[in-house]
């Protein structure tokens, strides 16, 4: 995948200190564009759609949310928390802003956890993109996919 003008840009705004003190690309050494294709790759190869994965986050992000941010059971699988704190974050490909909300998952067969805020659903949803490896948002594919049970 190609580098366009607009990766370039959301690219920059995801240095550390532009939108988020840590920024949306940890260590990672790859461009914006590589990253994408690298987790679009992950996904085509064991046939799992992305729209299936937004869909449970958002399945989850709303059943958390009954919780009041208090964790909830959400049956077969998980325990879910929905946080919130005052104010937004834009997004970095400056097609929106989200509120600071973060949903922390629990897988209780496994005991391993997701945690992923409004903002990380819509780069998922919109953009395909997981963040870079380091930053603090960054859940492999895998992890997704092994832990909402896709």
């Amino acid at each position: 995948m190609k580098m366009t003008p607009e990766m370039v840009r959301a690219q920059e705004r995801m240095a550390p200190g532009v939108i988020t003190a840590q920024g949306f690309l940890g260590n990672d050494p790859r461009n914006v564009a590589e990253i994408i294709a690298e987790d679009e790759r992950y996904f085509a190869l064991y046939e799992i759609q992305i729209d299936r994965l937004v869909a449970k986050m958002r399945e989850l992000q709303d059943a958390g949310r009954a919780g009041l941010g208090e964790a909830i059971t959400v049956a077969p699988y998980w325990e879910v928390r929905v946080n919130e704190a005052r104010g937004v974050l834009p997004c970095p490909f400056s097609d929106g802003v989200y509120g600071k909300i973060n949903t922390i998952v629990t897988d209780k067969q496994s005991g391993r956890e997701l945690v992923f805020s409004d903002l990380t659903t819509h780069l998922i949803e919109a953009h395909h993109f997981f963040q870079g490896q380091g930053s603090p948002f960054r859940h492999e594919p895998e992890d997704y996919v092994l832990i909402l049970h896709l």
